[in-house]
């Protein structure tokens, strides 16, 4: 199995999208726990680290990114 990397700013896509319409989320906390944050309406939710990698769809950027 792939082991997907990110740290606190990582900028993801997840699957499923928001009720507020927003499928994009920053990550907030790394650890067993994962703690995400909607960019649309700011609502912050944590997830255990083994579905939170099962729901990701992509990562877009990383918080050390100079591309930004």
């Amino acid at each position: 199995m792939e082991e997907k990397k990110y740290t606190i700013g990582t900028i993801l896509t997840m699957k499923k999208a928001h009720p507020c319409g927003e499928n994009n989320w920053q990550v907030v906390r790394v650890g067993a726990d994962i703690k995400i944050k909607c960019l649309n309406c700011g609502h912050v939710v944590m997830l255990p680290r083994i579905e939170f990698n099962k729901k990701i769809k992509k990562i877009i950027s990383f918080s050390g990114d100079k591309n930004e």
